[in-house]
């Protein structure tokens, strides 16, 4: 069990998107202590030192819930390294290719991607890792398998959407992908989609210069993924809700919110407290929020 320097048990911050916002440690103890006796989902590989990594984890509301992580001893013991709340994501969210890197402190590890429609690095933190360390040998630190991706959120609220014609809209998908050829071209060293690219940067910042001053920016900017905060794997994200269902921790039946939003050409799951978040989801509405990045590599 992850522990503070006086061997107290780590509150992680987003228990509370899973419906665990008025949890206690010693509550929180018993629960972990539980999963490690019955999990549900199990896998074990062999860890960086070759230990007998494992994953236990335990389902508290469809596709949701606590994943704990350590390692098993020569006597069969169990030692819990620390803990982390999922879910699990329902859509491949990008198909380029994945570096895993270790984190120094545990074995946890966080996959990055320079994925094109996004316009900055994809960090996330890795949900199967065990998976990952049983294929480690065939794929080294590169994959190129995919993702899905989902975040967890403890701050979030609905927006209206944009106005937008059908002819537009058409538009604005051709450009799309127009820009996402130029961004490829570009990361291969192609001067002239460097060029094209900074001249239609230019040409963007001073329309918008314009528009700003007599508009509100949630009305100009559909969307957005931008990092936030110190964290590498968190962002504040806007985009457009394509689905969402209310599920029930059964544990503390308080009401969970999962999304699936696109947001600049990718889509994932969101999960968040019905008490954190402001305003009722709807198709064609956009969520706006704080999200912390975890994904599993497809990995067969």
């Amino acid at each position: 069990m992850e522990k503070d320097g006086k061997g107290n048990t780590i509150m992680h911050k987003f228990l509370r998107s899973i419906g665990f916002s008025n949890i206690r440690k010693k509550e929180l103890e018993v629960i972990l202590k539980g999963i490690v006796r019955h999990p549900e989902m199990m896998k074990v590989a062999k860890d960086s030192e070759g230990n007998e990594f494992a994953e236990l984890s335990r389902n508290f509301a469809p596709d949701i819930g606590i994943t704990v992580r350590g390692t098993y001893q020569d006597d069969n013991t169990f030692e819990m390294d620390y803990y982390y709340p999922y879910m699990i994501g329902t859509t491949v969210t990008t198909n380029e290719e994945i570096d895993v890197e270790k984190h120094a402190e545990k074995e946890s590890y966080a996959g990055v991607c320079d994925e094109l429609n996004l316009g900055v690095t994809l960090i996330f933190y890795l949900q199967n890792v065990a998976d990952y360390l049983m294929q480690h040998n065939k794929f080294s630190s590169h994959v190129n398998c995919g993702a899905v991706i989902a975040g967890l959120s403890t701050e979030g609220k609905i927006l209206v959407p944009i106005q937008e014609n059908s002819p537009k809209e058409k538009a604005n998908v051709y450009k799309n992908e127009e820009r996402s050829q130029l961004m490829a071209q570009a990361r291969d060293g192609d001067e002239e989609a460097i060029e094209s690219l900074t001249l239609e940067d230019m040409d963007t910042y001073a329309i918008l210069s314009q528009r700003i001053l007599n508009e509100d920016v949630l009305s100009i900017v559909k969307s957005t993924f931008m990092p936030y905060g110190i964290e590498s794997d968190q962002y504040s994200i806007i985009g457009d809700i394509i689905e969402y269902n209310f599920m029930e921790n059964r544990l503390t039946q308080e009401k969970i919110c999962g999304l699936r939003v696109v947001c600049n050409g990718i889509i994932f799951n969101i999960c968040i407290n019905e008490k954190d978040l402001l305003g009722a989801p709807d198709i064609g509405r956009r969520f706006k929020g704080n999200v912390w990045m975890q994904g599993s590599l497809c990995i067969e």
